[in-house]
Parts: structure tokens; C-alpha cells; sequence
């Protein structure tokens, strides 16, 4: 299957995912606002969620997929795949049923530690924060469970159904969140649908796991829990998972820096970053995650065989395809954020001024949009080569990086300073990667690649300079009428669209040719 199929079917199904997503926080910032109970579901809902990407979706992923295509036949036969499944699925279990039990124990002293400024004053915010942490960490035991079941999938080249599923979570949330929707407005109308949500969010994890259980017993995959043991197979993923979670850890301790740093500022810093991550999130989980998925299975195989330099190209059309859809995505959202988000979030308990502050947040997040896709891109390369240790290195050297920026700069930009502080981190993650990618002769960016990727970002440069100017002219509409809003919209979607289209031909980045080689089958 080619490059862009792959990418198109997890993509186009991660982009109706982000579609609900973005719906359910359009809700989220009218229903709940930037407010005390707003910051306290914010904060509930990070807290598994950063343990979840911690233990499954980076960390488990990338080391299980490997080991579970290489125990796979060429005959069809997945007897020795479905063992090693088996056996991994039998320690993984009671691994995070213990996790959880002691993670409900001690939640009031991490809600309270992480509460920000004015939530913890608010004695009832406070608890009502530490239930709903409790309720919705379940979501993880069940995530976890989920992501094993669709590197499964992945590995059988089955992507729709592990790419649909989070569509379910924001199904369940928003469903929540139109029943708030219906309440009186009010403290004790925000404090209820906040609960609400917190069981909505556990029972999408249940959702999740039946729903990708029924897709792979259609595949002909059956897994059975047996009783754990640490086969040769489970010693061996350990030896790459442990490394992997470091990796992984590095990242998910620069979110509980966020988290400690969010918590010296006043309340709604929760509420405006992750509104503002929501802009960042759309075109990062679309491409990104979409590449990162699609590549992984097909490296593997290349090197499997020997077959370097098909590795290599599709490692260079990975690059090329991110950069073509994420240098235009982020420079758009740099200049037109704030009248996107005024357009959509603005409204009820969510003030234009919450609105302005959050858009400010997005052009900081955006800088740093294209590094954040090519770290999916190019972590690949190790993780096939069963190298887990180097991200680590790379992903704990950004992290010094980006501390000693938020130190700098949350005193003084607030919320900003931490937007502005992970972008430079992410872009020094990319520089280490691609240099020790480089010496170790794993891959090389041709140089006709690199022209490319300039002239893209020269295109991308025109159409921001065109809607720099357009913004400024149509600012007013943005806070206008229904109608001058989704008129000041079309106008810049249309205008971005067109320009950075006509630049792209004329400078021959978007080309018959080019199309017709990202077409190529990748193995």
C-alpha cells in the first residue's frame, strides 16, 4: 500500500477523531469556560492521559510492533505472533490494575500538588477535582489494553479501526456535554457536567477496547488471557519497552513540568493551553500520527530484508510528505489563530478576552508544529532498527532545553512562555535526531529533498505575509455577526488555500511527478 493510502486511511479517520474533538472543546470552553471548575476538569482529564501516552501508545507501540511482525509468518501463519500476544497481555494486566489501585490512594496529595492558583483556595473545586481524577483514571487501564489491540491491528496492516476509535471518547464526552448544555448556568451546573464527563471519559475507554476486540476477531486474531509469566518474548520486549518508556518519560515529564508550572499561574491557564493545544492538535495528530503509524510497520519490514535503501526512501518521502501539509498548517495558524479561535470558543462562559489570550497560546504551539510531526517521522528509524535508547537521549536533552526556557520566560509571558518554551525543545529534539540519524549512516536527507523542503517553506512564507495582511483588514468581523464571521473565515481559508496552492506549483514543490512517487507502493 502506498505511502499516501496509509496515511489517508489513518489520517482521514484521525481527522473526523479531531473533528469531535474539536466540537467537544467548543463545548467544553462555552459549558465550562475558563473558570476554576473548568481548570479542574482540564486537570482531571491530563492526569491518565499523560500516564496513557507514558505506558501505551509511544513507548509499548513502538517496541511491540517490531517484535510482533517479525513473529509473523509469511504463510499466514500467526500462531507464534499470537503466543507472544498473549503472554505480553498476561503481565501487562495486572501491572496496571496495581498502578491504578495506588494511583487512587494517593490522588488528593497530586491533585492539590498540580491544583493552579485559586483552585486550591476554592475548597469545593479542589474535591470535586480529586473525584473526578479518580473517576476517569480507569481510562488508562483501559487505553492501555486498547493500544495492544491495535498495534495488533497495525501490524495486520488493518489501520481504520485503531484510528477510528478515539471518535468514541469525544462521542461520550459530548454527549456529556450537551446534557451540561441543558442545566441552568451557573457553579453547580458546571460542577455536574464536569462529573459527568469524568464517567463519560472512562466508559469511552471500555468502549474503545470492545469496539477494536470486534475488528480483530473479525482479522481471525483471537487473544486469551492466561496466567502471567515472563517468557523469552516478554523479556525481550522489556528489554526495549523499559528504554522506550524513558523516552516516552522524558516527554511526559516535561508535562508535569507544564502542570507544575500552570500551577503558579492564576486559574484558566489550564483552560487556555488546552483549548490553544486543541488548533495544535488538529493538524499534528492528522499527519504526524498518521505517518509515524503508516511507516513503522513497512521500516521494519525494509530492514528485515536488507532493503536500505527502500528504508531510506521512504524515510525521505515521510519527511517531504510532513512537511508539504505541516510548514503551511502552522504558518496559517501563527497569523490566523486568535480570529479562529474567536470565532469558534468565543462565547458564554468563555470571554473574547479568554478567547485573545488562547489565541496567542496557539501561535506560540504552532512554531513548534512541524518538529513535533517530524519527531513521529523520524523516531520511526530507531525504533525499527530495535534502537530505543537514542530518542531517549535526544527527547531528556530538549527537555533541559525546554525547562530552562520556561523558567525565563513563564515568569514573564505567563501561559505563553510554556507554548513558546516546548517549541524550542521540540525543534532541538528534531536537530539531535536528524544529526545522529546522519552520522550513523542510518539516513541521509538528499540534498534534492532539502531543496524542496525550502521552497516549501518559501511558499508557506508568501501565503503568511498575504494572511498577516488580510487578518488586519478583517479583524472586526471576527466578533461581528454570524454571518461576517463565517464570511471573514472563507475569506482566509480560501485565500490561504489558493496562495500557497499557486506558489507551490510555481515553484515545482506540488507537481504530477511528486504525487505520483509519495503514490508509490511503500512495501
Amino acid at each position: 500500500m502506498s505511502l499516501i493510502k496509509n496515511v489517508g486511511t489513518i489520517g482521514g479517520l484521525t481527522a473526523v477523531s479531531r473533528v469531535f474533538g474539536f466540537v467537544r472543546d467548543i463545548l467544553i470552553a462555552r459549558v465550562l469556560g475558563a473558570t476554576a471548575m473548568g481548570d479542574a476538569w482540564q486537570l482531571a482529564f491530563m492526569l491518565p492521559n499523560i500516564f496513557r501516552r507514558l505506558f501505551a501508545e509511544g513507548a509499548f507501540a513502538s517496541a511491540f510492533v517490531p517484535l510482533f511482525n517479525r513473529r509473523m509468518n509469511e504463510d499466514g501463519d500467526v500462531s507464534e505472533a499470537r503466543q507472544f500476544a498473549e503472554s505480553v497481555l498476561a503481565v501487562l494486566l495486572p501491572i496496571l490494575i496495581v498502578f491504578g489501585a495506588l494511583a487512587l490512594i494517593v490522588m488528593p496529595w497530586v491533585v492539590e500538588y498540580f491544583a493552579p492558583e485559586g483552585l486550591a483556595e476554592d475548597g469545593d473545586a479542589l474535591e470535586v477535582a480529586i473525584t473526578m481524577a479518580r473517576i476517569t483514571f480507569p481510562y488508562l487501564l483501559f487505553m492501555s489494553l486498547a493500544t495492544l489491540i491495535a498495534a495488533v491491528l497495525n501490524s495486520l496492516s488493518r489501520f481504520a479501526a485503531a484510528a477510528a476509535a478515539p471518535i468514541l471518547l469525544n462521542i461520550c464526552l459530548i454527549t456529556a456535554l450537551i446534557y451540561g448544555a441543558t442545566l441552568d448556568p451557573g457553579i453547580a451546573a458546571r460542577r455536574e457536567t464536569a462529573q459527568w464527563m469524568a464517567v463519560a471519559l472512562s466508559v469511552s475507554g471500555l468502549l474503545q477496547v470492545l469496539w477494536l476486540g470486534i475488528f480483530m476477531h473479525r482479522a481471525g486474531f483471537r487473544l486469551s488471557l492466561g496466567a502471567p509469566r515472563i517468557t523469552k518474548g516478554v523479556k525481550e520486549l522489556g528489554v526495549l519497552v523499559v528504554p522506550a518508556i524513558f523516552g516516552a518519560g522524558v516527554y511526559q515529564i516535561s508535562r508535569f513540568i507544564d502542570l507544575f508550572f500552570l500551577s503558579t499561574l492564576p486559574v484558566g491557564s489550564y483552560t487556555y493551553l488546552q483549548m490553544a493545544d486543541r488548533w495544535n492538535q488538529l493538524p499534528l495528530g492528522i499527519i504526524g500520527i498518521a505517518l509515524g503509524t503508516a511507516i513503522l510497520p513497512a521500516l521494519s519490514r525494509f530492514l528485515g530484508r536488507g532493503e536500505d535503501e527502500e528504508a531510506s526512501r521512504l524515510q525521505s518521502n515521510a519527511i517531504e510528505l510532513a512537511m508539504l501539509l505541516t510548514v503551511p498548517c502552522a504558518v496559517a495558524l501563527f497569523f490566523t489563530g486568535t480570529a479562529f479561535v474567536r470565532v469558534f470558543m468565543a462565547g458564554q462562559a468563555f470571554t473574547q478576552e479568554d478567547a485573545a489570550v488562547t489565541g496567542m497560546v496557539v501561535s506560540g504551539l504552532v512554531i513548534g508544529l512541524p518538529a513535533y510531526v517530524l519527531v513521529k517521522v523520524l523516531t520511526p528509524n530507531f525504533f525499527a532498527r530495535k534502537d530505543t535508547r537514542t530518542p531517549v537521549y535526544t527527547a531528556a536533552a530538549s527537555l533541559v532545553v525546554t525547562v530552562a526556557l520556561n523558567i525565563v520566560l513563564v515568569p514573564r509571558f505567563q501561559v505563553l512562555g510554556l507554548a513558546i518554551a516546548g517549541s524550542v525543545g521540540a525543534w532541538v529534539n528534531i536537530m539531535l535526531l536528524g544529526a545522529i540519524l546522519h552520522w550513523k549512516g542510518f539516513f541521509r536527507l538528499p540534498p534534492r529533498i532539502l531543496g524542496r523542503i525550502v521552497r516549501i517553506v518559501l511558499a508557506a512564507t508568501l501565503m503568511g505575509v498575504a494572511l498577516w495582511w488580510l487578518t488586519g483588514r478583517i479583524d472586526p468581523w471576527f466578533v461581528g455577526t454570524v454571518g461576517e464571521k463565517a464570511l471573514g473565515l472563507a475569506i482566509l481559508v480560501g485565500a490561504g488555500i489558493a496562495i500557497y496552492g499557486i506558489a507551490a506549483m510555481a515553484l515545482g514543490v506540488l507537481d504530477k511527478a511528486t504525487i505520483q512517487r509519495l503514490m508509490r507502493r511503500q512495501g
